[in-house]
């Protein structure tokens, strides 16, 4: 798999023509009712035949090592992060838009987006979750501000699948509000001394090490925090608790503590009090992963609603045939494209160096109420068997519901895009 994915890219335009009707090939048939005409994904000004053979790849995989084993991993509570990762590593799906000379294939950010609406195909949302944290959230910062040593110790790995990555901002006391954090990073001698905790960590119990944002000085909130690579197999580092949720079942979400734990202050990306400034940065990539990484389950779910009640008969007739349905269906499929429309705008504007902080806000608020709006809606259509756990629906009825907390909150996506409309209170701080 590795060497096809790396050959092909390697290559340069020798790619084979992909046709299909929706974005991913493996449901192109099945959702000919909703797109009348042949689509390809490159009638997409972003995407490019390249694009569509790195999907296609990711697809190949993501059916031979995912799909199959899903239900499984959604009834363990969990899923084997370094054996899947180190697949997917070696694929060179960690080093999408990374540079060559870390591992990875260095393409350019429209690629990153590709690759998360393909993850669309994974039927839950939890293992595309730690994927999305492991290529687009833990390593931005890293990339772009860490020092050569701290790439090649944990970048490189990272890229190759060989180490699993997690990031640590959420606190007991400070979620959406990063800059209310109390985890601290005190000087001695050239280590940082650290003592703190971090909640609703993703990939936390299995991770090798952690992106941690933390209080390196008693300066403002927006000027005294760091990021720091810390490997989680230091003494003082305590996996405190596996967090039972209402979704995202098959991925591990931690508790961890930190107690005197020694790290060099080599271990910090970038400039000591920039952390924050890191993390907004980070933030960007994140929504616009969220985003594109929900618009493939979403339309599946509309499609296999439609088969249901196609084949579904009540009062002499099939339910979809109601048009209450097959307009409310309509209505969906609709706000799917849109928002496929703002999250491609807002990546070619990303790759134009234009601050798209108001768009990724735009659009993380607007897919988080939509992954929560298409299953509630399909789920009512499918009656009693949408309220058991045998269909897709009522996975992503919980597992979507994570989208509009998760990566900021609704109202703090509501509050970004009101700071640039001009009409959030002067008198009131956001961050």
């Amino acid at each position: 798999m590795a060497t096809s994915v790396r050959a092909v890219f390697a290559r340069g335009t020798n790619f084979r023509p992909l046709k299909r009707l929706f974005t991913t090939g493996i449901y192109s048939r099945a959702t000919a009712n909703f797109r009348l005409e042949p689509y390809e994904l490159t009638h997409e000004s972003i995407f490019t035949e390249e694009h569509a053979e790195l999907r296609t790849s990711l697809n190949k995989l993501i059916e031979k090592e995912i799909n199959p084993f899903v239900d499984e991993w959604e009834n363990a509570k969990g899923f084997p992060a370094h054996e899947l990762f180190k697949k997917l590593g070696s694929a060179g799906f960690f080093g999408v838009n990374k540079p060559t000379k870390y591992g990875g294939l260095g393409l350019d950010y429209s690629f990153s987006v590709a690759m998360a609406e393909e993850l669309g195909s994974i039927k839950c949302g939890g293992v595309p979750m730690a994927i999305g944290v492991q290529a687009d959230m833990a390593t931005p910062a890293l990339i772009r501000f860490g020092s050569e040593e701290l790439k090649q110790q944990f970048l490189v790995p990272t890229i190759a699948g060989d180490y699993v990555a997690c990031l640590g901002v959420s606190e007991p006391g400070a979620g959406s509000d990063v800059a209310s954090i109390k985890t601290i990073a005190v000087k001695k001698g050239d280590d940082y001394v650290i003592n703190g905790s971090k909640l609703w960590i993703t990939s936390g119990l299995q991770a090798d090490w952690i992106c941690l944002l933390a209080n390196t000085s008693e300066g403002p909130p927006h000027k005294n925090k760091s990021l720091i690579c810390v490997p989680l197999n230091l003494p003082g580092v305590q996996r405190a608790r596996k967090i039972s949720k209402l979704g995202m079942h098959s991925s591990d979400t931690a508790e961890l503590f930190f107690e005197d734990v020694q790290v060099p202050q080599s271990y910090r990306i970038g400039q000591e009090g920039m952390g924050f400034s890191y993390q907004m940065m980070q933030f960007v990539e994140e929504r616009v992963f969220a985003g594109a990484s929900v618009l493939l389950c979403m339309e599946r779910l509309i499609n296999d609603t439609a088969t249901y009640c196609r084949e579904r008969k009540a009062f002499g007739k099939s339910i979809l045939d109601n048009q209450c349905v097959h307009f409310r269906l309509a209505e969906l499929q609709t706000e799917v494209e849109l928002l496929r429309s703002l999250i491609y705008r807002t990546t070619d504007l990303y790759m134009k160096g234009k601050d798209v902080n108001k768009l990724a806000s735009m659009l993380k608020l607007k897919a988080g109420r939509l992954a929560r709006e298409v299953p509630d809606s399909c789920l009512q259509f499918w009656g009693g068997m949408g309220f058991t756990s045998e269909v897709e629906v009522s996975r992503a009825y919980r597992d979507n519901r994570l989208l509009s907390i998760g990566g900021g909150a609704d109202e703090v996506m509501l509050s970004i895009i009101c700071k640039y409309m001009g009409t959030f209170p002067r008198d009131q701080t956001l961050f």
